[in-house]
């Protein structure tokens, strides 16, 4: 940088030279085109600086490590409801990745439980704090299975392409951040695919993928999840006495066991190439409440408490008995505020 600075400095004095020297010294289209090219030079080398070119172009790996852990650590505490475990297993495992220099393997993150508890806002959160375009980034990229991969009889196909993609995107960026929605509509063995890019191999054929990261979202074990959140609530202790090694293991074996997901019997489970199972808890009335309060706020609209309780209370709720959790989490919330506000 300094040398760079020093070069501006060379252009600036050059540019001032004709204030210094006697008239006709120096002829005029010569001290033309010696500014010209000075001040080229060095403006070439100023924006040819890695992190400044950076503001211009999106890079890969767009903003510093550090950097990225402390956005995602704030958007996850401001815009996340109920999800304790969510919070500190992303954050930690992000954060770590992001910062290990001597990674062994990709980062590959499985997100598990009911619509509108936030998996995909979290996803969403993870992008954007890694690259400031976030989903719209070049460098993120996103699967749908019921989209990207609709017919069964097309699988080999799938396979030969989802390969290709994902070689193709990490040899131009080694942080290549690939996001799998609908897992539990996935077909089965269609995501074993990618095995081999998810293993502890240094290289393939040339490539490492080693500081790539997977994310893959699935409705697939909720209910294992529902099960330990009720038994908790039945006993008397609240949802943040819950912990990961309360849950993940069973969680991680009923979905190796599903027939209905995308992950029944795979060998990214079998080998133990995910690094976490994280569970999405069902969303309580309290939390259902929270997302109409920012939604409220996010259109620019004066928080209205009876409001915000009449739409709540229109939700509904499991198990019938207890009704304690959103059936829809907070999915719905946007829809419903439309009829009571004139936006």
């Amino acid at each position: 940088m300094k040398l760079r600075r020093g070069a501006l400095r060379a252009a600036l004095a050059l540019m001032l030279l004709p204030l210094q020297t006697p008239a006709g010294a120096v002829e005029p289209i010569s001290l033309g085109l010696a500014i010209a090219g000075a001040a080229a030079s060095a403006l070439t080398g100023f924006i040819s600086y890695p992190r400044l070119y950076c503001y211009f172009r999106e890079c890969c790996l767009h903003r510093h490590d550090r950097r990225a852990a402390a956005a995602l650590q704030e958007n996850l505490d401001k815009k996340l409801f109920g999800q304790h475990l969510v919070s500190k297993v992303v954050v930690k495992a992000v954060r770590g990745f992001l910062n290990n220099t001597n990674a062994k393997k990709p980062l590959a993150l499985s997100l598990h439980g009911w619509t509108g508890t936030g998996k995909n806002f979290v996803s969403k959160i993870v992008a954007e704090s890694i690259y400031k375009k976030g989903l719209q980034s070049k460098y993120v990229h996103q699967f749908v299975a019921t989209l990207h991969f609709p017919h069964a009889h097309s699988i080999n196909l799938y396979k030969d392409q989802l390969q290709s993609w994902i070689r193709g995107n990490v040899s131009v960026c080694p942080r290549s951040l690939f996001i799998f929605d609908e897992m539990d509509k996935m077909h089965a063995g269609l995501i074993d695919s990618i095995k081999p890019f998810l293993d502890y191999y240094e290289l393939l054929d040339g490539v490492s993928y080693r500081q790539a990261i997977f994310i893959f979202l699935s409705n697939a074990g909720a209910e294992k999840i529902t099960e330990v959140a009720l038994d908790f609530w039945r006993n008397g202790r609240t949802r943040e006495d819950i912990q990961l090694t309360d849950i993940q293991n069973a969680l991680s074996v009923s979905v190796f066991n599903n027939k209905n997901s995308g992950f029944w019997h795979s060998t990214l489970i079998d080998r133990n190439l995910i690094d976490y199972f994280i569970p999405f808890l069902p969303l309580e009335y309290k939390h259902v409440k929270m997302c109409i309060r920012v939604e409220i706020e996010s259109r620019g609209y004066t928080v209205d408490e009876d409001i915000v309780s009449r739409i709540a209370d229109e939700m509904t709720y499991f198990p019938r008995e207890e009704r304690i959790y959103s059936d829809k989490g907070c999915k719905t919330v946007d829809a419903k505020l439309d009829y009571y506000y004139d936006f």
